[in-house]
């Protein structure tokens, strides 16, 4: 398997891929801003539901196993009846136009300048998922969001993917996920999102089904999406968290037109009325 793009055509990762688009989908449609962007992962439109006017779609060269060749990702479209129930209708996968080509720790943005980020399985294939998590915190505004989605370790999948490094290690077996990516677990990463001032907004878990390889046996496994959810929510094989950026000390203004107006110091005259200066005057002059 060379990648997680490859592995998203498989009747696992459609189903993975089909889940983790609603979610997107719901988390980020009332998303308000200007610029959003999507780090890696074509097969998935995670911005799809987004209706912010510039979305930009930035393919990765820091991470190898994302990387698509050209129309590869496109030529092998699942057919419907490959797919698990509750994915026929979901979008093809498909290969974004992507706008540049960058290195997640070294982003092409100024500072606090981008309102959204989603970074579908970027964290797990970058060589440092922790300079990425600050790049992405660089380059948002206060108040910015960025979306992020995982595989949970633990979780069914995520025992077999462990099991299957202990029979490889042995000389027998094969991965079930792909490899050369690091599984970060959410406790992980939501105290690293912490460590860098942001704030959890949602944090939602799916793909309770077992871990197979066929889209049979995963029909068959169907009822498990809706007792997962209830029983043993934490234990999805998939994860899809959203967090905001909080700035310490940082102050929404309002617009510079909307002064309060300021009192003026100066007498202003009035008619039929004298000003205390020239009712001083008045009375010096009758005195006198």
């Amino acid at each position: 398997m060379n990648g997680l793009s490859d592995w998203f055509h498989t009747p696992p990762g459609r189903y993975a891929l089909a889940w983790e688009q609603a979610q997107f989908d719901a988390a980020l449609v009332d998303a308000f801003g200007y610029h959003a962007v999507q780090l890696g992962l074509p097969a998935l439109d995670a911005l799809a539901a987004n209706r912010m006017p510039h979305r930009w779609y930035a393919e990765l060269r820091d991470s190898d196993p994302q990387a698509v060749p050209p129309g590869d990702a496109a030529s092998v479209p699942p057919s419907p009846a490959q797919q698990p129930p509750g994915t026929a209708d979901a979008p093809q996968p498909f290969v974004w136009q992507p706008a540049l080509a960058t290195d997640s720790r070294a982003l092409p943005f100024a500072e606090a300048s981008v309102d959204l980020v989603v970074l579908p399985h970027t964290l797990e294939f970058s060589p440092d998922p922790h300079a990425t998590l600050r790049e992405v915190q660089r380059v948002l505004v206060h108040e910015g969001r960025v979306a992020i989605s995982g595989l949970n370790p633990a979780s069914l999948w995520g025992w077999r993917q462990y099991r299957a490094h202990v029979y490889r290690s042995l000389g027998s077996g094969s991965l079930y996920l792909p490899d050369g990516c690091e599984f970060i677990g959410h406790w992980r990463l939501r105290d690293w999102l912490r460590l860098l001032e942001f704030e959890l907004e949602s944090v939602a878990f799916g793909c309770y089904r077992p871990a197979v390889r066929s889209a049979g046996s995963l029909a068959r496994f169907e009822w498990m999406d809706r007792l997962g959810a209830r029983w043993w929510p934490v234990l999805g094989a998939a994860y899809v968290i959203v967090a905001v950026k909080r700035t310490r000390g940082a102050m929404l203004m309002g617009a510079s037109w909307r002064k309060a107006p300021v009192a003026s110091g100066a007498p202003v005259s009035v008619a039929g009325r004298a000003t205390p200066a020239a009712a001083v005057s008045q009375n010096d002059l009758e005195s006198n």
